[in-house]
C-alpha cells in the first residue's frame, strides 16, 4: 500500500509548463480554484480510465530552477509511451531539451530523458523486447 499516489511539477512559469505537458502528452491541467496557493491540477487520464498511472499538479516554483549539468535532486518521473520517436519530436516542438539521448535498456525498452520548459527533468519510456 505504499505506492506513490500523486506527482508534483514545479515551474518558473505554470502557465508554460502546463502548455508544454497539454501540447506533448494531451494531458488535461486545470487551475485549482478551491485554495489559497497557486495550483492546478494534472489529470494524465480521464477520471473514470483504468489504465494504470497517477494524475498530479502543478505549481509555482518557491526557489531557484535546476541548474544545468547539476545532480538531479527530487524524482524522476517516466512517462511510457507507444512512440518514443514522435514524443521525442513533440518535446523538442514545445520547447523540451534533450538531458540524455534515448538509448536501449535490452529486451526492455528504449528510453530518452528530457528537460520542460522549467528545466524538470523526466523520462520517456516505450516498451519494446526488441531493444537493442
Amino acid at each position: 500500500m505504499n505506492r506513490i499516489a500523486h506527482f508534483e511539477i514545479h515551474a518558473d512559469d505554470p502557465e508554460r509548463a502546463a502548455k508544454f505537458y497539454k501540447e506533448v502528452f494531451g494531458w488535461d491541467i486545470q487551475k485549482w480554484e478551491g485554495g489559497s496557493m497557486e495550483y492546478w491540477m494534472v489529470m494524465t487520464a480521464p477520471k473514470e480510465s483504468a489504465e494504470p498511472g497517477i494524475n498530479g499538479g502543478l505549481m509555482r516554483r518557491m526557489g531557484a530552477a535546476p541548474a544545468d549539468g547539476a545532480p538531479v535532486s527530487a524524482y524522476v518521473c517516466t512517462v511510457q509511451v507507444e512512440n518514443i520517436d514522435a514524443v521525442m519530436a513533440a518535446i523538442e516542438n514545445a520547447g523540451g531539451k534533450l538531458a540524455l539521448p534515448k538509448f536501449a535498456i535490452p529486451g526492455m525498452a528504449w528510453q530518452a530523458y528530457y528537460k520542460d520548459t522549467e528545466g524538470n527533468i523526466f523520462g520517456i519510456h516505450q516498451p519494446d523486447t526488441q531493444a537493442k
